[in-house]
């Protein structure tokens, strides 16, 4: 009996260990779609899509509940082609928590306008990394990776290569799919492109200033605020020599998006040589947004 018992316990105590990777929010906006007929396939839909992420087992690591990587994924369904077949548009963003502090720094912000699939209420969501069976869970799965990669990458240099090449598993097998974001040759900022980028070593000073930017400066910033500073200010400068190499990349919007509000928030408060330094390396590498890090040289208002 007590055997039983203890197996039992350690059956238990192991759905708990493996606590999933992810802590993700989903939010569905249907308004465009007149009608009040859909709304409890969309509510489906929403249920269906927090489950299949939340309770997915990713990668193969053990995570703690309090481990798990904040997520939010914002869908806006625009256009309804049939009873089952939809096209809008999806926002990813995701966090990670800073070393003594409360604070969350956002690490991923991306909107990708390509989003057509085909939804059935209540029947299974499936995916299989070796096969492109539904552009929902492909799309949905894809962005699970990049999230997890993300978040290695400000944890380890270049951690999240794994899961940046089981992304890319997913656009090689989506290569005959008829849906748009997959291919190289539709334009330069899609799907395809991004996990590209990323696993491109032209761009290897990207993903290193996402671990020196995190690791080495924002978690030292509660302790050591000049020397945290003083790293992700050497951070920073990799975007500038990528800049130089490929001026409006992808991947540079792609982290500036996420980034340039935060940078402006760290060095509103540095030392005048040092707001000057960043101030001139954000405006070139960003400069589509040269006049917002403007506030970076502006005085903090105590």
């Amino acid at each position: 009996m007590r055997h039983y018992i203890l197996i039992i316990i350690l059956t238990v105590f192991a759905s708990f260990l493996k606590a999933q990777e992810l802590d993700c929010r989903i939010q569905l906006n249907h308004s465009k779609i007149p009608g009040t007929v859909n709304d409890k396939l969309f509510q489906d839909m929403q249920q269906a899509l927090y489950e299949f992420i939340n309770n997915t087992n990713w990668t193969s690591h053990v995570y703690s509940r309090d481990e798990r990587i904040e997520c939010n994924i914002f869908i806006t369904v625009e256009d309804q082609i049939s009873s089952d077949e939809f096209k809008g548009k999806i926002q990813v963003t995701s966090s990670r928590p800073v070393f003594g502090t409360s604070y969350m720094s956002p690490v991923f912000n991306h909107l990708d306008n390509n989003f057509h699939f085909k939804y059935v209420e209540s029947e299974p969501l499936e995916f299989n990394i070796n096969s492109h069976t539904s552009n929902l869970t492909s799309i949905i799965a894809y962005y699970c990776y990049i999230i997890i990669g993300m978040d290695y990458d400000t944890f380890g240099n270049s951690a999240g290569t794994p899961y940046f090449q089981l992304a890319e598993r997913i656009v090689q097998n989506a290569q005959s799919a008829q849906e748009a974001g997959w291919k190289a040759y539709e334009n330069l900022k899609n799907r395809y492109w991004l996990v590209e980028n990323l696993l491109n070593n032209q761009y290897s000073d990207m993903r290193d200033f996402m671990y020196v930017y995190h690791r080495q400066g924002m978690d030292k910033l509660a302790e050591k605020p000049a020397e945290g500073r003083s790293s992700i200010e050497s951070a920073i400068d990799k975007l500038k020599n990528i800049h130089r190499k490929k001026p409006g990349s992808f991947l540079m919007s792609i982290y500036t998006t996420a980034k340039g509000d935060e940078i402006i928030n760290v060095f509103s408060e540095g030392f005048p040589d040092e707001k000057a330094r960043v101030y001139n390396i954000m405006k070139e590498a960003d400069p589509a947004n040269a006049t917002k890090y403007e506030k970076i040289m502006k005085e903090p208002n105590y």
